[in-house]
């Protein structure tokens, strides 16, 4: 078990010396236990490359057996253990750093008056595949990400839809209309998420095949960044439509509808889970309250 759960975390880390930090050992040892495997299986499961180490074939398929049996195991211990505690057990959750704020506040503050003796557990990650591994190593229960395509690993579970929007100072010449032509974007300056995110990489292309050339000058790491950056005239950003940013709290932004892009689809934002039969009831009971409190703040 031990050689099978350090050959995970070389897999998920790319590198002995990440998965040795992972894990707090040294990387002697986890060169150990991956020549361990090797004897055992005979076949070569890693290979070295210029950016790391990755699993040969014969390495992918063990880890996509390891990560599905680890998780589980992992899964049926912490039940086990919540069951002999009896103090109404955990649930664990990986998501973006601003993913609280946004969408999962009040559903919080439902939750903890609901459950007091529950424990709350929220890991961040910088990007939807960081939380894909989280949750395929069994380290937490759920995740909230921006929908994508996935294996047949995981459950997708949608939960809220966000038109996306041009955020721009309440003074730039763009704020006066009541939507967005594709025309307006030509030549835009536009603050942007980096190159290699989704996101960026979708917008980039659906504006090309509308024949849009905008510049992308400023990059940012998160929304939040973008909109007080729009706010403050420095450019435009292409956002999903957060409630929250059409309140009081920004008297100098506006958001702009963007209904000439058609190809452009809204973001959804969803629950990743390992199977959602196999989630432990507090895990379940949190996912629909947050759920629930998104459809309120939306409208949907």
């Amino acid at each position: 078990m031990d050689d099978l759960r350090v050959f995970a975390a070389v897999c998920r880390t790319g590198s002995l010396s990440g998965a040795a930090r992972d894990l707090g050992c040294t990387q002697s040892a986890v060169s150990q236990h991956v020549k361990r495997l090797k004897r055992e299986l005979g076949p070569s499961l890693l290979e070295r490359h210029p950016r790391g180490i990755a699993p040969t074939s014969a390495g992918r398929l063990l880890h996509t057996a390891v990560t599905e049996g680890l998780g589980r195991i992992d899964q049926a211990v912490r039940r086990i253990e919540e069951l002999a505690r009896a103090e109404g057990g955990s649930v664990r959750v990986t998501t973006g750093a601003t993913t609280v704020r946004h969408f999962m506040a009040a559903a919080v503050v439902d939750f903890r008056r609901r459950f007091p003796r529950a424990s709350l557990e929220f890991q961040t990650e910088t990007s939807s595949r960081g939380c894909f591994d989280a949750l395929a190593a069994g380290a937490v229960d759920l995740a909230w990400i921006t929908l994508r395509p996935a294996g047949g690993a995981v459950e997708q579970r949608p939960v809220v839809h966000l038109p996306r929007s041009l955020a721009v100072a309440a003074g730039d010449p763009l704020a006066a209309k009541s939507f967005i032509e594709p025309a307006d974007l030509q030549d835009a300056r536009l603050i942007g998420l980096p190159e290699n995110l989704n996101t960026r990489i979708q917008l980039g292309s659906r504006l090309a095949e509308s024949g849009i050339r905008p510049i992308f000058d400023t990059s940012v790491t998160d929304w939040d960044t973008a909109i007080l950056l729009a706010e403050l005239g420095l450019g435009h950003a292409v956002v999903p439509t957060l409630p929250e940013w059409t309140g009081p709290g920004h008297p100098d932004l506006r958001l702009i509808p963007i209904p000439a892009l058609p190809a452009l689809p809204a973001l959804t934002v969803a629950w990743v889970i390992r199977r959602w039969d196999a989630l432990s009831p507090l895990a379940r009971v949190f996912a629909d309250t947050v759920a629930r409190h998104c459809a309120r703040q939306t409208g949907k």
